[in-house]
């Protein structure tokens, strides 16, 4: 294993982002990401980065464009989601790295925000990085326009220097990514 993320390779753009992927970084785990408890249908992400290291993947983040409301004004977020790190590989800036790309990406891509849902343990990681937790409910759909409040951890951030989150409750209106 290597001791930094200097000796890795780059994060770059993936052509695609299958199940066997996910398991070449995280394993054949049932819940690799510990959210099966919520109940929840996820939609896939679109854009895909990754890291690998002699030759297997190591780590990602996936991206997609979503519409939401936010205080009753439409617009569009960039959704983060499926960000894995290998077990083994934990601690070493990886994550850093992948999401560096992912939102290097999700800036050219028209919103000014992006958005992820993450359980609570992971919410200073995120916030290392740059990241800001929504200190209120987020309502988001569900098969059959099921309305639904989101149980996970809201964080958002901005993806143009000049920009802040509307005040207002939010509203993502798709399931989540």
């Amino acid at each position: 294993m290597p001791k930094n993320a200097s000796s890795v390779g780059p994060a770059v753009r993936l052509s695609r982002y299958t199940k066997a992927d996910q398991e070449e970084i995280l394993g054949t785990i049932d819940d690799p990401f510990g959210v099966a408890w919520t109940g929840l249908s996820w939609l896939p992400k679109e854009e895909h980065f990754g890291i690998r290291y002699d030759g297997r993947l190591v780590a990602h983040a996936g991206l997609l464009r979503l519409p939401v409301g936010i205080g009753g004004i439409e617009t569009e977020v960039v959704g983060v989601g499926g960000v894995a790190v290998a077990p083994g590989m934990q601690g070493q800036g990886l994550a850093r790295l992948v999401l560096t790309a992912a939102l290097k990406h999700a800036r050219t891509m028209g919103p000014q925000h992006a958005l992820l849902f993450c359980r609570a343990p992971l919410v200073s990681l995120y916030q290392r990085l740059g990241w800001h937790l929504l200190d209120k409910d987020v309502l988001v759909e569900q098969p059959g326009g099921r309305l639904t409040t989101m149980p996970l951890r809201t964080m958002v951030t901005p993806l143009r220097d000049d920009v802040r989150w509307p005040s207002g409750p939010v509203r993502l209106f798709s399931l989540p990514m």
